[in-house]
């Protein structure tokens, strides 16, 4: 008995010295001499914003989201939520091109994109992208969008693992199967990366505030379990996000009022998710097809 109580003891107090070991002695002086984003602390961001152009708000436009957002001006957006398409080879729209270029247009055009939603996003604003990496090409697109955003001085608040618990594995697929040869790692989660323009906080009023208590201890713990979209066939589109994913970063990153861009509109759901929870909105997509789907989502909407 004796010797049974003094190894609990010792485990105890070992625990006890491990917790001591994790306080950081001095932490935020430390924080001060390594220097938070210093890779976005010589931006020259403009802290002036500017309104939206009444044509576009809460409107969905049928056109190259690249021309549109030329037309905008600067720092006229809240928040830019948004999921470029895959380039996975799947068949977004039956009068387009096969969802499948190479690497370097794809990067080209997604960047000229996103630069333009840099450009439009206000000062304190949140640029936050859905993004699956093509694992069978190993292009950790991730890293590669995060890195082209952060050199263009804007901060990388933070990663959240949207786990769609969707896991569908043959054992064809796992590359060199029992061998360490070339095993094909399987993912069930895409990442969900945010960045902030200029600075870390967005002010606005209390009264436009939505997001409750729950909620709020809920999803800034930064793995969110949601099932993906199962209407995606009945709206015609292969790749659809869920509208409560759209509600969480709306309700996590935005106030009511707020405007949202989705650049990569689809059908719609970042537009029908701001309308529900009282945000202005614009939507771009070059598909008429799903452009009229998204309208009749958004129009649904009885407010």
């Amino acid at each position: 008995m004796n010797e049974i109580t003094k190894v609990k003891f010792t485990r105890r107090d070992l625990s006890e010295d491990l917790n001591k070991e994790r306080k950081v002695i001095n932490r935020k002086s430390k924080e001060l001499i390594r220097g938070k984003y210093f890779y976005a602390k010589d931006h020259k961001f403009s802290k002036e914003n500017n309104q939206l152009p009444r044509d576009y708000l809460n409107q969905i436009v049928c056109a190259d989201s690249l021309e549109t957002l030329k037309r905008l001006p600067n720092n006229c957006i809240d928040l830019v939520f948004t999921s470029p398409p895959y380039n996975f080879g799947l068949d977004y729209q039956e009068d387009a091109d096969e969802d499948s270029i190479d690497w370097q247009s794809y990067i080209d055009n997604l960047f000229a994109i996103l630069g333009e939603c840099i450009r439009v996003l206000k000062h304190g604003g949140r640029l936050i992208i859905n993004i699956q990496p093509l694992f069978s090409d190993y292009i950790p697109l991730h890293h590669i969008i995060s890195n082209f955003i952060t050199s263009k001085k804007l901060i990388w608040k933070g990663e959240i693992i949207w786990e769609k618990n969707n896991y569908n594995c043959k054992y064809t697929a796992w590359g060199s199967w029992k061998s360490p040869s070339s095993p094909y790692l399987k993912y069930s989660w895409e990442f969900i990366e945010v960045f902030c323009k200029g600075d870390l906080k967005k002010l606005n009023l209390a009264e436009n505030i939505d997001i409750s208590g729950d909620d709020f201890k809920n999803w800034v713990y930064a793995k969110w379990s949601i099932a993906p979209e199962r209407k995606m066939k009945e709206f015609g589109h292969p790749a659809m996000f869920p509208e409560a994913l759209a509600r969480r970063v709306l309700q996590l990153f935005s106030f009511k009022n707020d405007i949202v861009l989705d650049p990569f509109n689809g059908v719609g759901t970042t537009c029908l998710t701001a309308k529900k929870f009282n945000r202005n909105y614009l939507g771009i997509d070059i598909s008429q097809r799903y452009c009229d789907v998204a309208k009749t989502r958004v129009n649904g909407i009885l407010l």
